[in-house]
């Protein structure tokens, strides 16, 4: 007997097909969902922003955890170089991503001077971004030119004391962090000094070299090659102990000023509220990957260390520096265009 589907009979198959589509479309939901949680990250590629101009050596660190955490993961870990408006509009493009491990910033001590020279950012450094662990430190050292007649820091500081803003020191730049470290200093001991700045450190030490300025800062890989070969002294190094690159530079603490500590880092971040499974695995794989002899090696070559660390620690360095700058630039009254 043939069977005819009236729409009546039809009614059953029409409520089936939907609940199969319905069905479809859950299960597919599902799929996605399972896709995008943290116990799966990451499972693409991953952007590291670097929010300065290509060639800076927070690039260069950069590039090598991004190779370790890649090897890590079984994901590319990729660097891109985003660089203008004093580091700001890079890490502004990182505070505004989504928070899902796919777009971190690498930065360095900058991130706590753009608080302190810019009143009105367009992200919140406290809150709009995680910190999740540094990644190198780089000591810095005060030098003046071979021939001047400064042997030892204390020389230094007495003749600032004695003559304020007659010497003249130079930095990478009118609220650059060697422009802000050395008032920090010289307000540590009372002195003043008339700040030249430049565009770049490398400018400032061709400067000192000629006898154009009288101090300058730097870190200890940028200063190294000019003290070894005769051209700079070194007069006080940062750091519990002397540097290896420059054994024969003293230590602030040695010199007889132990409060002053300013130290180059560099540092992983990422955009607020990321979530936690997800910060844990960057800090476990920063951590392993500084032990890496690849990563050690690119970073003593510069001068820095390799150094990871907790969350925790480095969000309270970060603030605390942040704390220390904007009160060094209040009392300077540095301001920047």
């Amino acid at each position: 007997m043939t069977t005819f589907f009236t729409p009546a009979s039809a009614l059953p198959l029409r409520v089936f097909l939907a609940g199969l589509l319905s069905l479809s479309f859950a299960l597919l939901g599902i799929s996605h969902a399972q896709t995008s949680t943290p116990s799966n990250w990451p499972n693409k590629t991953v952007r590291i922003i670097v929010p300065f101009a290509a060639g800076s050596f927070t690039e260069t660190a950069a590039r090598a955890i991004a190779a370790e955490l890649s090897n890590q993961m079984g994901q590319p870990f990729i660097v891109e170089t985003k660089g203008g408006a004093g580091s700001t509009l890079g890490t502004d493009m990182v505070a505004k991503s989504a928070p899902d491990g796919y777009t971190l910033l690498v930065t360095d001590n900058s991130y706590a001077v753009s608080s302190a020279l810019y009143p009105k950012l367009p992200y919140d450094s406290e809150k709009d971004i995680q910190k999740i662990s540094t990644i190198a430190e780089a000591p810095a050292v005060i030098m003046v030119k071979s021939d001047a007649p400064y042997k030892t820091l204390k020389d230094l500081v007495d003749a600032a004391q004695k003559q304020p803003k007659a010497l003249t020191y130079g930095s990478g730049g009118q609220g650059s962090s060697a422009h802000l470290a050395i008032e920090w200093f010289l307000s540590s001991v009372n002195a003043e000094m008339t700040h030249i700045p430049y565009k770049g450190v490398a400018a400032a030490l061709v400067d000192l070299m000629a006898g154009r300025i009288d101090v300058g800062l730097a870190s200890a890989g940028s200063s190294a090659q000019h003290i070894k070969g005769g051209r700079l002294r070194g007069l006080a190094v940062v750091g519990k102990e002397r540097h290896p690159l420059i054994p024969e530079v003293p230590t602030f603490t040695e010199a007889g000023y132990s409060n002053y500590q300013m130290v180059y880092w560099f540092g992983l971040m990422a955009p607020a509220n990321m979530p936690p499974a997800v910060v844990q695995r960057l800090q476990q794989g920063v951590a392993r990957a500084v032990e890496q002899p690849k990563v050690i090696e690119v970073f003593a070559a510069t001068g820095a260390k390799a150094v990871a660390s907790t969350s925790a620690e480095f969000t309270k360095k970060v603030e605390d520096e942040s704390r220390i700058w904007k009160a060094v630039v209040a009392k300077a009254n540095i301001k920047v265009e």
